[in-house]
């Protein structure tokens, strides 16, 4: 078994030893003759990436809210439980479901986002 592993490395290093990074690059005219179309395509494309940055803004936004809603769970576990006496069992349970349905909500719009940032407002 140990001879294996040692074979193993050695194949694994050889193999490494040959291998070379082939370089590609593009020349400068090519990017000076594509600098105006790309000027004009980026201008064009302006408005619907800006679109795609609001929504998924607004996305990461509400996932953000999800994620504080988490915390309504022990918050309304803690109002059931210890608050009680004072009048706080209907909002206690009210932040018990709250708390409980917010990863639920968090990965829907996880699931949700890439196309938010593609400029779908859902």
């Amino acid at each position: 078994m140990r001879h294996l592993i040692i074979i193993g490395l050695i194949a694994a290093l050889v193999s490494g030893m040959f291998y070379t990074q082939k370089a590609e690059a593009i020349d400068p005219v090519t990017i000076a003759i594509l600098a105006p179309i790309a000027l004009k395509a980026a201008k064009i494309a302006a408005p619907y990436v800006i679109r795609g940055l609001k929504c998924g803004a607004v996305g990461m936004l509400e996932m953000g809210v999800d994620v504080l809603k988490i915390l309504l769970l022990p918050l309304g576990v803690l109002e059931v439980v210890l608050l009680w006496p004072f009048g706080l069992l209907q909002s206690g349970f009210g932040h018990i479901v709250q708390g409980g349905w917010a990863p639920f909500a968090l990965v829907g719009d996880t699931l949700l986002l890439p196309l938010r940032f593609c400029g779908i407002d859902v």
